[in-house]
């Protein structure tokens, strides 16, 4: 929503730090869960997309939209084709190399069998056959 890719609005914004208690903000107003991101990995190239935004004396680094669109499918296919993120992930209207992209990285986060045949079919929910070679 800050890159205007989206205009869904949301009650939190998903940071991966947090500077919301140095910031007096209530801790419902950040949320730091995508931190757990850190521990496996950003997409490749993440810190060469970010984008500055500025708010007052408050400097944001917002992912990207290949980013976004990562983090999005992956949160689909934990909540389902149905969910909000995977609505989301259709307004930033990806490419099929960007959903395989997305799915390639998201494998290295969860490379269960379980979690491969649920990605596949988000993917084949929004219209993306995949191949075993694919994922």
């Amino acid at each position: 929503m800050l890159l205007g890719l989206v205009s869904r609005p949301t009650r939190d914004l998903d940071a991966v730090a947090s500077v919301g208690r140095t910031l007096g903000l209530s801790d419902d107003r950040l949320n730091p869960g995508p931190t757990e991101l850190l521990r496996f990995g950003l997409p490749k190239g993440f810190e060469q997309r970010v984008q500055r935004r500025s708010y007052g004396g408050l400097i944001l680094h917002v992912a990207g939209r290949l980013d976004q669109i990562c983090f999005k499918l992956y949160a689909a296919v934990d909540q389902g084709a149905g969910s909000k993120h995977a609505a989301d992930l259709r307004r930033l209207d990806p490419t099929q190399e960007d959903l395989l992209t997305a799915a390639r990285w998201s494998r290295t986060h969860d490379p269960s069998d379980g979690y491969r045949e649920a990605l596949a079919a988000t993917l084949g929910a929004l219209g993306v056959e995949v191949t075993d070679a694919d994922l």
